[in-house]
């Protein structure tokens, strides 16, 4: 794919805005964890790709719960060893297959809940809280530059 220079620097402009936001969020005060590593690479795909079926709004949110929720599950009842981090992950691809909510980035949520051993809070906060507002700033973003698209016009070349 060749991405237009405004583009490219739209979707990482974005992107810095909305992970600066939640970045800020989790240094302030005790509002909780608002933040993780997974959420670099939705945010690229929502905002550098968003028209691909793994940017949609289900397969962001629902991908990262579920994935996470396998996490937690594990954490709470099967253990944290490396045979569970292996068990864990595979779930999790196997489940977002098998409910059409595949995004890449959610694969890395077992993983990380299980190497940090977080709890039931985990889910709420950073998983659906974080994906939620991604999301909407995604659609926000994305909605704005299609209205300003429409008022660019291309000269076709040679």
């Amino acid at each position: 794919m060749n991405y237009s220079f405004y583009k490219a620097l739209n979707a990482g402009v974005f992107s810095a805005i909305t992970i600066l936001v939640l970045a800020y969020l989790e240094s302030v005060g005790n509002y909780g964890m608002w933040l993780m590593a997974p959420f670099g690479a939705t945010a690229v795909l929502v905002f550098g790709v968003p028209q691909s079926p793994l940017a949609k709004a289900k397969n962001v949110i629902v991908g990262h719960f579920l994935t996470a929720l396998i996490g937690v599950v594990f954490v709470s009842f099967v253990g944290t060893d490396p045979i569970s981090i292996a068990l864990a992950t595979g779930f999790a691809i196997t489940a977002m297959m098998l409910t059409d909510t595949i995004h890449p980035a959610a694969g890395a949520n077992p993983i990380l809940v299980i190497v940090t051993e977080q709890s039931w809070d985990f889910l709420f906060m950073p998983v659906l809280l974080g994906t939620a507002f991604i999301v909407l700033c995604g659609t926000l973003t994305n909605g704005a530059n299609k209205k300003v698209g429409q008022y660019v016009t291309y000269k076709k070349t040679a």
